[in-house]
């Protein structure tokens, strides 16, 4: 059997393993294990036991419990919902003001907890009932809480960039930093859709009442109080990694730190939220380091074979596909895949072969891996969004209330599909959007 051959055999026989319900690490592991025995014999043993080695000498690895515990503790301690009580005041006046406000919420929670996951179950838990009795349009809405959470990937912390670092031996400094413009990019272009949309058709959100806005000032400003305090541990923590005075892992402990402190202060740190915090953390913490772990194992027999070399000699040479074809097949078949899996899987999956494959081609700017990183997570987001099986439609459906349908769901993601698409556009038109930042910025690990 010829190397290319097996290399496609194992490619195959991971996507049986999680085509049929096994677990991401486990899939992956065992046909890397499985592979490796096959193919070198008992030497073949070493394999995990190196991979875990270079896993732990990763020092950015720590940052991935940090960030996760930051999120779930100000979650877990409602600090969360109180900012959302902040911006119910703050942005209630507007037309469309609760839909604008919810995106800004979702912009904070991502870069609290850069998960998207996160960023939907306290939209829909906490915005997404509160717009609804108010007369908000529940198509309109829906497609808020969706598109807002596919800011969580993206703007940093982002963990999905942390993962996507380790597996792609880039900085996260630098990946964090392409995050910010895109991610800005895609929020403005939402809150720019919701003000047209509803300036078109007020019914769709109408304006809460003076009633509902008229309170006592000590109440505005305890409120104020409350929306103050994610805003200072995200200045706080980014601001003295961006100034150089923190490390990338230091700034983590940094967000934990004072995320731990505001619960304290605020007397909502008991036992049920540190235990459940604890345990959350726990939980997708060893999910992400076993992920990493068979992505290693997979990617070091994969790479052995020459599968990498082989696919970029049939694609660039031998059918002499324009490298931007090549980008564009690469981000169809996220969108396919994301029907099925998640992010970190998909990445897990391709990273052994896209990866090198994005550093081979020539697309005429320094950085590609960096930029693809970006360009990655936003089609990720685009696949989790697209009917009929999209991973977060199902989870919306989950969270949302019995009057939002699956098919409400399924209309009113469209037009934040097609502003991410637009973004990515932007990207491949104009890299730098993603590129200029981290370029221009001087910063620890």
């Amino acid at each position: 059997m010829t190397y290319e051959m097996i290399a496609l055999l194992m490619f195959a026989s991971m996507v049986l393993a999680l085509i049929s319900g096994q677990l991401v690490f486990a899939g992956i592991g065992f046909v890397a294990s499985a592979a490796a025995l096959l193919l070198y014999g008992p030497g073949a043993m070493d394999l995990p036991f190196n991979q875990v080695f270079k896993l732990f000498n990763w020092y950015a690895m720590l940052t991935l419990p940090m960030f996760i515990y930051m999120g779930y503790v100000l979650a877990e301690s409602g600090i969360a919902e109180d900012l959302y009580r902040a911006l119910h005041v703050w942005f209630g006046r507007f037309t469309g003001g609760l839909a604008i406000g919810t995106i800004f919420l979702m912009v904070i929670i991502s870069a609290m907890n850069g998960l998207s996951v996160a960023g939907m179950a306290i939209g829909a838990t906490i915005a997404l009932p509160e717009m609804i009795r108010r007369g908000y349009d529940k198509v309109l809405i829906s497609g808020v809480i969706q598109g807002g959470s596919s800011l969580g990937i993206l703007i940093p912390p982002s963990v999905v960039l942390v993962l996507y670092g380790m597996i792609a031996r880039q900085p996260v400094s630098k990946l964090w930093f392409a995050g910010v413009g895109p991610g800005l990019l895609m929020a403005a272009l939402f809150i720019l859709y919701i003000y047209v949309r509803v300036k078109l058709n007020p019914k769709l959100a109408p304006k809460l009442t003076d009633e509902e806005l008229n309170m006592p000032l000590r109440e505005k400003l305890a409120l104020a109080r409350a929306g103050i305090i994610p805003f200072a541990i995200f200045f706080f923590m980014t601001g003295l990694f961006v100034f150089g005075v923190t490390s990338l892992v230091e700034s983590s402990a940094v967000g934990a730190t004072t995320a731990t402190l505001a619960a304290l202060a605020k007397r909502r740190l008991n036992w049920p939220v540190v235990r459940d915090t604890a345990l959350k953390t726990l939980n997708v913490s060893c999910m992400f380091m076993w992920l990493i772990l068979a992505a290693l194992a997979f990617g070091t027999v994969f790479d052995g074979l020459g599968a990498v070399k082989a696919v970029e000699f049939l694609f660039v040479q031998q059918w002499d596909l324009n490298p931007w074809t090549i980008i564009i097949m690469m981000q169809l078949s996220f969108i396919v895949m994301g029907m099925f899996l998640d992010d970190t899987a998909m990445l897990v999956i391709v990273a052994p072969l896209y990866i090198p494959l994005v550093k081979a081609l020539d697309l005429g700017f320094d950085n590609q891996l960096i930029w693809y990183g970006i360009l990655y997570t936003i089609t990720c987001q685009i696949a989790y969004i697209t009917p009929p099986f999209g991973y977060n439609l199902f989870l919306m459906r989950s969270l949302a209330p019995k009057e939002i349908t699956l098919i409400d769901i399924y209309k009113s993601i469209w037009p934040f599909a097609a502003i991410m698409l637009f973004t990515i556009i932007m990207l491949m038109v104009f890299p730098q959007i993603a590129l200029w930042l981290p370029e221009h910025m001087n910063v620890k690990g």
